[in-house]
């Protein structure tokens, strides 16, 4: 019989650790064949959008798919999860928690594979409860010292910088731009809702690592084009995707300045397959837009945990 489990029960059982570690699983096997992911497909209503997401992690026995809706009066998340051989039902799971430490994870795991080992400052573009995931990731994976925050309300990003100072014994200073939280950062995160771009290329040091996590819209980008022209490197967590929604690098291969050939998948770098940062000075650039699968990876896991701990209502049917 399925279960369901609720934010709370996510909550209680989802880890940043835990996180990481099923991510990078989730993408080694993809990256060797033993998962598959399909691009989100959207439906338009009068005044929202559904969006659903699909991917299987068949190396672990697991599909799945997240379903949300983002109307006017806020958003809903909601992932599903099959046994891959049997096709059992196996669990509704409230998926806001979900999806923000998983996409908190990706950008760790972007990070550990692509930012200098020596990196300790960060540049962090918006101060919502998205950012509060990246951040944890990024010091998860390496030994942050400074931070500096940015978003256009200063009294949100204040609050950002005592709340995660205080979580994660780390310094975080807020400031008044953009620019002066992104120049001589080594890693720089862009977490926002803007559709026109919060990053400039020329702001970045040599050696910077971007993640540019915030916009899944074709029409929409937080990095400018100079960036992605800087950029020595370039990943995405699916390129199939990417093609699709990825504004920030859609416009810059519309323009030119940059083609498809020279974007290669994290899955592949985690795997073995494709090569990264091959300079200290050279600049990395991760462009996630947020795939099904890691959703599948962190949801098949609480899934796991709640069926030791006997935590979940169980559904009629």
């Amino acid at each position: 019989m399925p279960i369901f489990l609720s934010e709370q029960n996510v909550e209680q059982i989802l880890t940043m650790s835990d996180a990481l570690r099923l991510v990078e699983d989730a993408l080694c096997d993809f990256g060797n064949g033993g998962a598959q992911n399909r691009p989100r497909q959207r439906v338009r209503a009068a005044n929202g959008v559904l969006h659903v997401m699909s991917a299987g992690w068949l190396a672990r026995g697991y599909i799945g798919f997240k379903a949300y809706t983002g109307f006017r009066g806020g958003a809903r998340f909601y992932f599903h999860l099959f046994d891959s051989n049997s096709g059992e039902y196996l669990a509704i799971l409230a998926a806001d928690r979900l999806g923000q430490m998983r996409t908190g994870a990706a950008s760790g795991i972007a990070t550990k594979y692509l930012a200098r080992e020596d990196a300790q400052s960060v540049g962090l573009l918006g101060a919502g409860w998205q950012a509060e995931a990246q951040l944890e990731a990024l010091c998860a994976v390496r030994d942050i010292r400074h931070v500096r925050v940015f978003s256009r309300d200063a009294a949100r990003r204040k609050a950002f910088a005592e709340k995660m100072a205080a979580r994660l014994n780390v310094t975080i200073e807020a400031v008044d731009s953009a620019e002066h939280a992104a120049r001589e950062a080594n890693i720089v995160v862009t977490i926002t809702s803007a559709g026109a771009p919060v990053l400039k290329g020329e702001w970045l040091k040599p050696g910077a690592h971007v993640n540019a996590a915030g916009s899944n819209w074709a029409h929409r980008r937080e990095v400018d084009s100079e960036t992605v022209k800087r950029a020595d490197a370039i990943f995405v967590d699916s390129i199939e995707d990417a093609q699709i929604e990825a504004g920030d690098l859609v416009i810059p291969v519309s323009e030119g300045v940059i083609g498809w050939q020279q974007v290669q998948e994290l899955a592949a770098l985690v795997a073995g397959r494709a090569t990264g940062r091959t300079r200290a000075d050279a600049i990395t650039l991760f462009k996630s837009n947020g795939i099904a699968l890691e959703d599948v990876a962190v949801g098949s896991f609480v899934y796991e945990r709640a069926q030791q701990m006997n935590v979940g209502q169980a559904l009629p049917f």
